[in-house]
């Protein structure tokens, strides 16, 4: 099995991204958000604006310390974002209880379903750390669908907890979240 690496986003990847947002939502959302919810966010004209959105995100981003992780999968077939594994976004926190100084945000983490036990969200995750650290941050968070099992269970392998907040998103019914966080020692990911 070949193993992937991890390297910053290019505006070309832009079309791999939405197609493993697409793709990892449709997996693990279904049940937890209503169908009629996930049809919208993935349907064609979503994904046109992802893509808009995901191209102005890589190529105008709001600070130098907005980045966009991009997992590869060596030998992967050619073509535009062909070969995307997964990608992760992060930068200053944006909740109000927070310092974007030296709170950072784990915004999103995907990983194309087929691609999933193969490691990535555990690289994405570690570069996203990295780079938090990196860029002056003392610690990172998220914010996580609560009765996602599996990520919940994947963010506190890697050592996550959540940290008491909760909220709800309005998807046309109240879809509670949790928000969990981490400490980042410069070079180290999470601790």
């Amino acid at each position: 099995m070949t193993a992937g690496f991890v390297r910053a986003a290019r505006a070309s990847d832009a079309p791999g991204l939405v197609r493993v947002q697409v793709a990892s939502w449709r997996t693990s959302l279904a049940g937890l958000v209503p169908g009629a919810v996930l049809d919208e966010l993935t349907s064609a004209d979503a994904e046109r604006h992802w893509a808009g959105r995901w191209l102005e995100a890589i190529t105008t981003p709001p600070t130098s310390r907005h980045r966009i992780h991009v997992a590869y999968t060596p030998g992967a077939a050619v073509g535009v974002g062909a070969g995307c594994a997964g990608f992760a976004s992060a930068g200053p926190a944006t909740d109000p209880d927070l310092w974007p100084g030296t709170d950072g945000e784990l915004y999103e983490l995907h990983v194309l379903p087929g691609q999933a036990g193969l490691g990535h969200d555990g690289r994405l995750l570690n570069a996203v750390a990295d780079t938090l650290a990196e860029d002056g941050f003392h610690a990172a968070y998220t914010w996580a669908l609560a009765k996602d099992d599996e990520r919940l269970a994947f963010l506190q392998a890697a050592g996550w907890a959540p940290d008491g907040s909760h909220s709800n998103l309005d998807m046309g019914v109240k879809v509670p979240v949790v928000r969990l966080h981490t400490l980042l020692s410069p070079g180290a990911g999470p601790r």
